[in-house]
């Protein structure tokens, strides 16, 4: 039994949680959980502001520490370790939060858990859903990041395709700052879309069709604009018609992953983009068709929170891998270190 008190930091969400590995149940692992969002600072700037978003995490971060142990009824001593995100993210939020953990780790003379943050939502399934077994393909897709892995055992990930160029939730929010549906962009999208034709404006699907499963939404970012320039298009039916398109890129590259990976349990989804719930109903039918069963985090998972983090500490302080106090903060940390550089990629794949 363990009792793991997790930290994130690594955008604009401060959050802390306490996890017990021994529960059966999702409700029954996270013991107690908070989460401060920065919406309201970053919405007069259309996204997130990294400065500001490092104040903020400064200004909460103690107090909620205080509130999410005193939900739990547990005091500091009463944890067993201290799991924090020490990347990859925007350096200075990791920073606080990392340098909070391993402050209350010194302390308490607890062991420190220096987390990734990519690691999280790569299990975040596996806290959500106690039967999911290794191995599981997993599709990664958030504001920053785009992949997908085979996840083959604990820090045992072969990436498989990554985006070369935007991640999909940024393609989101960037469409929702050109429609002017303000911040966060990605469920204003998914809702205006609903209301629109998704088949109405004719815009193009990057890399769906080539061999390899890689993603590609700077050129669908281009062609959304274009279309609201020329003055031809709704709103809802450009919102829709981009989700579309976005989802038939995703759906293509997903498929072709799962011919190109060894035998897995299931088809993940994990990230923030992962609480679309169109997105979900496209992944349903592709895992249906491959024989897989469909496994994603409750829509509250989805997003950045500490619960993940507690998870993945608690997974690796069962192993006895613990991180010493001064252990860095980094601002990239790939899952798959050996992963080959992607022709024509930036430095975000």
């Amino acid at each position: 039994m363990a009792l793991i008190l997790g930290i994130e930091s690594s955008c604009d969400e401060t959050a802390v949680a306490v996890i017990d590995d021994t529960g059966a149940t999702l409700e029954s692992r996270i013991v107690a959980q908070r989460i401060a969002s920065q919406d309201a600072e970053h919405r007069p700037y259309g996204g997130v502001v990294p400065e500001i978003a490092a104040r903020a995490h400064v200004e909460v971060i103690a107090p909620m520490v205080a509130a999410t142990l005193a939900d739990a009824g547990l005091g500091l001593d009463d944890v067993d370790a201290i799991a924090a995100t020490a990347g990859p993210g925007l350096i200075g939020g990791v920073m606080v939060g990392l340098v909070t953990g391993k402050a209350l780790a010194m302390a308490a003379n607890k062991p420190l858990l220096a987390i990734n943050h990519l690691e999280g939502h790569a299990l975040s399934p596996r806290l959500a859903d106690p039967d999911l077994a290794y191995p599981y393909l997993l599709l990664l897709v958030s504001g920053g990041h785009c992949q997908i892995l085979e996840v083959r055992g604990l820090g045992d990930y072969r990436r498989l395709a990554t985006t070369i160029d935007d991640a999909l939730g940024e393609a989101f929010d960037k469409t929702a700052k050109i429609l002017g549906l303000g911040y966060p962009g990605g469920p204003a999208v998914e809702r205006l879309s609903r209301e629109g034709n998704p088949r109405a404006v004719p815009l193009p699907r990057p890399l769906v069709g080539s061999g390899e499963p890689h993603f590609s939404f700077a050129g669908l970012k281009s062609a959304v604009l274009r279309a609201y320039e020329s003055g031809l298009y709704q709103p809802a039916d450009l919102a829709a018609s981009f989700q579309q398109a976005a989802l038939d890129c995703i759906i293509d590259r997903t498929r072709i992953a799962l011919e190109a990976c060894g035998p897995v349990n299931a088809l993940v989804v994990a990230g923030g983009v992962a609480a679309n719930q169109s997105l979900r109903a496209a992944l349903e039918t592709l895992a249906g068709k491959s024989g897989l069963r469909l496994v994603a985090p409750p829509p509250r998972l989805c997003t950045d929170n500490a619960a993940m983090i507690g998870w993945a500490g608690a997974e690796r302080f069962a192993r006895g891998q613990v991180d010493p106090l001064d252990v860095a903060a980094r601002p990239r940390w790939p899952l798959d270190a050996d992963a080959q550089p992607v022709r024509g990629a930036g430095v975000k794949a």
